[in-house]
């Protein structure tokens, strides 16, 4: 019916390749979709599903494992993440996401490294969207200690967290050092909630050249429930401004 091996239909049920929208138009009739409304849904559907995302023009710097999980974050209701070396992407400013890049790229050419910022500060803008998710983070003090990019970076970033506790969609928490160990001793990673009934919570553990993708459900219940256990054993978001402000003097 749409002129297609068995092959070709395994890659797109898959979400492996793209759909023609002759191919799902064909479907549709013979699934027997004949009102104009539905099919009119469904095409427009396909038509944004291959418009290219912004992401997608970063591609020459930007490995495919963390353009993936962009893609996913944009699409999220919830973003719950923790935190131990630095402060959260989605949270970070031009300078302190330049020195992040550098330590990672001391050999890239500056005109790299601007792509990377300017990528990240891209991102960014996911909070700022009309229908932005709800990001939940917890940050080990560790990470707002560390002079990534010098003390003055450090203090205008901190300056600009605090900033961001008064946005009603943004939830920070700090992990004090005074907690010892925790439930989340392993490192960082970031739990993915969407708004669609039948998809799953994913779970996303970034490392140094890749990154591991999480669905299973004994997987997804043991960081759920690290992650409230980090949430429960951090002052809670109401103390964020203050601890935020005893740091920033520190460093007056």
């Amino acid at each position: 019916m749409i002129r297609s091996s068995e092959s070709k239909i395994s890659r797109m049920e898959l979400g492996q390749v793209g759909y023609k929208e002759r191919d799902v138009s064909d479907l549709l009739t013979l699934y027997g979709v004949e009102n104009d409304d539905t099919r009119g849904e469904i095409m427009e559907l396909v038509r944004q599903a291959n418009a290219p995302a912004w992401w997608q023009s970063y591609g020459d710097i930007v490995p495919a494992w963390f353009t993936d999980f962009v893609g996913l974050e944009s699409s999220a209701s919830l973003i719950r993440t923790y935190e131990v070396q630095f402060v959260p992407g989605l949270l970070q400013t031009e300078d302190y996401a330049r020195a992040v890049t550098l330590l990672g790229h001391r050999g890239a050419e500056m005109d790299e490294v601007d792509q990377r910022v300017n990528f990240r500060m891209r991102r960014k803008s996911l909070l700022h969207r009309a229908d932005a998710p709800k990001l939940w983070t917890v940050v080990d003090e560790a990470a707002l200690r560390r002079p990534i990019g010098g003390v003055q970076v450090l203090r205008d970033q901190l300056i600009d967290l605090r900033a961001a506790t008064d946005l009603p969609n943004v939830t920070i928490q700090v992990m004090p050092f005074g907690v010892g160990g925790h439930s989340a001793a392993g490192g960082a990673f970031s739990i993915l909630r969407f708004p669609e009934n039948d998809l799953d919570d994913m779970v996303y553990i970034e490392q140094m050249i890749g990154a591991t993708y999480l669905h299973k459900p004994e997987e997804l219940e043991f960081y759920t429930i690290a992650m409230d256990h980090l949430c429960a054993e951090s002052p809670p978001p109401s103390h964020t401004p203050g601890i935020l402000s005893k740091l920033i003097e520190e460093l007056d």
